[in-house]
């Protein structure tokens, strides 16, 4: 992980591999070429003033996500300078937006693999600017290749460029609260956040349930959090059909495991519950070619919620929150479930199985149940549950269903809020008549259009009766197969970790809705 420092130096007299500057784009009341941000002064001084046409003549507009490398000027200790795009210029004295600055340190970031030193003079107003660059340049360096050259990680520079060692914030005030507060914040949020990546890209074969729990047990241990596991035995002796049934045709089996952080000053209870399919076939109902190669990552629900609540447990926030990761492999075999089967799942309700590809939902109901019998006072839902909410929101947002109006307003405030796009999604009332079964109490399918509002409504059965609920379905940001963009890599994002957490810190401070 890249080494974080506040510093207030003079940047001439840094000793680092590069500078990192923000350059923008022309606001539209001062239209024209690139502007250099505030933050490179010095920088731009010793270029007499005209760094700004320096970077326009090279082709740097400001966009974002745009890098520019030039030669540090004369008498610098630094060899190098990086002029990262930021976007718009923001009218008046407004400051630039906090996700415009995570973005460019993160692109800067990942710029400077292979570099053991970079300072990031980034236009800084507050601490919640610094915490930006700072989370924002440790997700923008994660490196994922200890399955590259025999196990040879990047990070120990044997294949490929390591991950850039050190990054010092300046601007930062090193003996400010505020300031170190913000770093250490964006530290064990990133930390836990990459901690969700690798746990995401992580081969099936080597990540099962099992090996989840296994995780998850030993950072409970690490962080002082109460951790329960129940395998295959515990779960039948407890009737947890839905996970049960999820894991009949796979040699690995089941496991549902709770997280327990808590505080002895918290007034609330939050409970988190994720879908941790750590390989999806479809089961019986196979998917067809072309759509099993990522479905490692239908575990990135429970990826999620794991690492929200162990960066819970890092921050000391004073909030109870309770971890329900309800793992499963589901694949076809003899043993497997069948369409046409019924599962008696953990709240007494049966369901018939009209299609074993939709099993999040199953071990999510167990789950949900099992989170609504300690009567918290909201539960939030993480899952890669959706085909069809990646259609309506595409791949880079998420959808937000909630029981209660205020509720999802407010977890899309906290997502906006931390830079995770998310949209609210409706519970339409006339789709639950389409699950209904002349077998079992419900069908695990409804109507074909609005699969994921469907599938929210088939959830919303299995949350305990007055409590304020809200479903995630992370399908399309989850997993990213296209090109690293900002501080978001190619492959498993973490998408939904920092939702988690700013929701946990509002209802820790009595202001969640």
């Amino acid at each position: 992980m890249t080494a974080l420092t506040l510093s207030t130096a003079a940047v001439p007299g840094l000793r680092a591999d590069a500078i990192v500057i923000g350059v923008a784009k022309g606001s539209a009341s001062k239209p024209g070429g690139p502007v250099v941000a505030p933050g490179a002064e010095a920088v731009d001084q010793a270029y007499d003033g005209g760094l700004a046409g320096v970077l326009e003549t090279l082709g740097a507009s400001g966009a974002e996500g745009e890098v520019t490398k030039l030669p540090a000027p004369a008498g610098f200790k630094a060899p190098l300078v990086v002029a990262v795009g930021l976007g718009a210029q923001p009218e008046k004295d407004s400051g630039y937006d906090t996700e415009a600055l995570r973005k460019a340190a993160g692109v800067a970031a990942r710029a400077l693999a292979g570099s053991k030193k970079a300072v990031f003079a980034l236009p800084l107003t507050d601490a919640a600017d610094a915490g930006a660059v700072a989370e924002g340049v440790l997700l923008g360096a994660y490196s994922f290749d200890v399955y590259k050259d025999n196990g040879k990680s990047a990070k120990d520079g044997k294949n490929g460029k390591a991950p850039l060692a050190e990054a010092a914030l300046l601007g930062g005030k090193p003996r400010d609260k505020a300031y170190k507060a913000a770093v250490e914040r964006a530290t064990a949020v990133a930390e836990e956040l990459n901690r969700a990546r690798d746990l995401i890209n992580t081969p099936p074969n080597d990540l099962n349930p099992e090996a989840f729990a296994a995780i998850a047990q030993a950072a409970a241990k690490e962080h002082g959090i109460k951790v329960q596991v129940l395998d295959e035995k515990a779960l039948t002796k407890g009737g947890y059909g839905g996970i049960l049934g999820v894991g009949a045709g796979s040699a690995s089996g089941p496991r549902l495991v709770k997280l327990s952080y808590t505080s002895s000053k918290a007034k609330k209870h939050l409970a988190l519950v994720g879908k941790g399919i750590t390989y999806d076939s479809g089961g019986i109902s196979l998917k067809p070619a072309g759509h099993n190669e990522t479905m490692k990552c239908d575990m990135s629900g429970a990826a999620a919620v794991f690492a929200a609540v162990v960066a819970a447990a890092r921050l000391g926030l004073e909030v109870n929150v309770t971890g329900w990761l309800a793992l499963a492999e589901n694949m076809p075999s003899g043993s497997a479930t069948r369409p046409g089967d019924v599962l008696r799942m953990y709240s007494g309700k049966t369901v018939e199985v009209l299609n074993t590809d939709a099993e999040g939902r199953l071990v999510l109901a167990d789950a949900l149940w099992a989170a609504s019998a300690e009567k918290p006072d909201a539960i939030v839902d993480v899952a890669t549950l959706t085909g069809a909410m990646m259609l309506a929101l595409g791949s880079r947002t998420f959808g937000i269903m909630a029981n209660d109006d205020a509720f999802r307003s407010a977890v899309h405030e906290a997502a906006e809020e931390v830079g995770e796009p998310a949209w609210p999604m409706p519970l339409p009332e006339h789709l639950r008549k389409g699950m209904d079964s002349a077998t079992a109490d419900i069908a695990n399918m409804g109507e074909r259009m609005g699969g994921g509002l469907v599938a929210g409504l088939f959830l919303r059965e299995f949350v305990g009766e007055g409590i304020t609920w809200a479903h995630l379905d992370i399908a399309g940001p989850a997993f990213n197969e296209g090109g690293p963009f900002g501080y978001t890599p190619k492959g498993g994002t973490g998408s939904a970790v920092r939702t988690l957490v700013r929701v946990a810190e509002l209802a820790a401070a009595g202001d969640l809705g």
